[in-house]
């Protein structure tokens, strides 16, 4: 079920209504199990299957932990969740990945395979949620929090409808925690929850949605088109895929807000990112810092020198890049993010920009422009490799950018521009907010009036083709 359908405006609704009517936490959670088992299951029942195996799996061994003292048992334990959850990942996203190369590898040596691949349909939102039980039970296995006994509250945890398919991926220490207590609603959460969705179906349907035809327009024909037009389609898709998967984000967590659970902030205006690591920092921040927590720090983190910290982050850029699809182009786009990252690295820099930019000022300074520009230029570079079909087509495409050839249909592509500008303009005169859109009105009706404006605009510009969130197919 998409947000952006009219499945789902019936939908939301009608669980938001028997929710709050319902006496009982427990009886709550209930509701939020079976609506998320329908909203998952919209696309295909057969995926419920996964999922609640998934779900069972991390539960059960959550508890076989709590009683067990040795360390080798509870060793055990982890690596059967994660041969459960990896396991189930790795064949339903990886299997034919893995089966094409070893027949392409084999090939080099004059070996001939004949090992088939097969018609595998990938679950929606299967590392999302993978990730997020799989790191409940490290922290279990780690101690950090303590197994729940409350079979209702896991579910719901692992399984909350608005971030089930494309995050935040959350942590049981923040969200399942909030599934145990005593809710109330909260107005003025739920307000804030409203604007966030506004702002999110804004991003979405105004901009990425309309930006779509224009991007597969030149990606599908860069072969054919001059250096300028390849230059604002790679804009032009880095802003689409930035307003489709922070538009997700966005709608998500104000949804929960309407049920009064706070979900982590999963972007943070990465384009006006200064550097790299700021970039990082600020750019699906509840995957990064996954990353963080349970491989790069396990890794070694920036213990042992500036080579092992090196090889820590390459290691994780690449693992990144397989996380988001079994393509190669996906493991170059993270190879080449690890590539742009390291300077930082190797300078200590990496940890410079962490307030917000132009902080007590209207206008950002020139340094400070032309490192925006800068660091947008080189992520738009990655992102070449990141919508190509192939490597090699991503390869061609950045070639072609360079060469300077002349433009015979820009004109076309000028006129998707202000979709751009106008996102930028409102993102920067919000950035400081937690929402782009939230500004301080003291007057009650010109409040009301500036929302209705911004809705209105939605509705007039949206495009209405029920287009899938992007990040759906990762």
């Amino acid at each position: 079920m998409l947000f952006n359908s009219f499945s789902f405006v019936l939908f939301l609704p009608i669980v938001f209504l028997i929710y709050w009517s319902l006496p009982t936490t427990r009886a709550r959670n209930v509701l939020i199990i079976l609506a998320s088992y329908i909203f998952y299951g919209w696309w295909d029942p057969r995926f419920l299957t996964l999922i609640i195996i998934s779900s069972l799996a991390d539960y059960g061994i959550g508890l076989l932990l709590l009683n067990q003292n040795s360390t080798n048992k509870r060793r055990i334990l982890l690596l059967c969740s994660l041969f459960v959850n990896l396991g189930l990942l790795g064949f339903f996203k990886y299997y034919n990945f893995f089966i094409d190369s070893l027949v392409e590898g084999l090939l080099l040596f004059d070996i001939e395979a004949n090992f088939k691949t097969l018609s595998i349909i990938l679950p929606v939102g299967i590392s999302f949620y993978t990730f997020q039980t799989l790191s409940y039970t490290i922290d279990v296995y780690r101690k950090k929090i303590s197994p729940t006994r409350d079979l209702f509250s896991f579910l719901a945890y692992v399984s909350f409808f608005p971030q089930l398919v494309a995050g935040p991926i959350e942590r049981a220490k923040n969200l399942l925690p909030q599934f145990q207590r005593e809710q109330k609603f909260s107005y003025a959460l739920a307000i804030s929850g409203c604007k966030l969705i506004l702002w999110g179906f804004f991003k979405k349907m105004v901009i990425a949605d309309n930006l779509s035809p224009a991007v597969e327009a030149v990606f599908s024909n860069y072969q054919t088109l001059g250096s300028a037009e390849l230059i604002l389609g790679v804009v032009f898709f880095a802003f689409q895929i930035y307003c489709d998967f922070s538009g997700y984000s966005d709608i998500a967590i104000g949804i929960a807000r309407l049920f009064n659970i706070t979900l982590s902030k999963n972007f943070n205006f990465p384009y006006f990112s200064r550097s790299i690591g700021e970039f990082w920092r600020r750019w699906h921040i509840s995957l990064n810092t996954w990353f963080r927590d349970y491989l790069y720090i396990p890794l070694g983190g920036s213990e042992g020198g500036k080579p092992k910290v090196i090889r820590n982050v390459f290691i994780v850029f690449v693992v990144s890049g397989l996380w988001h699809g079994a393509n190669l182009t996906f493991v170059f786009w993270g190879l080449l993010n690890a590539l742009f990252f390291i300077p930082s690295i190797i300078l200590g820099s990496n940890r410079k920009h962490l307030d917000t930019v132009a902080e007590n000022s209207v206008v950002a300074s020139f340094q400070e422009i032309i490192q925006m520009i800068s660091t947008f230029g080189l992520i738009a570079i990655t992102w070449i490799f990141f919508r190509s079909e192939t490597w090699s087509d991503g390869w061609q495409y950045t070639s072609r950018l360079f060469q300077f050839a002349p433009s015979a249909n820009l004109f076309g592509l000028l006129i998707y521009l202000p979709y751009v500008g106008l996102l930028v303009i409102i993102e920067w005169l919000g950035r400081h907010k937690d929402c782009a859109i939230d500004h301080k009105i003291d007057n009650l009706w010109l409040g009301r009036i500036y929302y209705a404006i911004i809705a209105i605009f939605v509705i007039l510009f949206a495009s209405y083709d029920e287009q899938a969130f992007i990040y759906f197919q990762f």
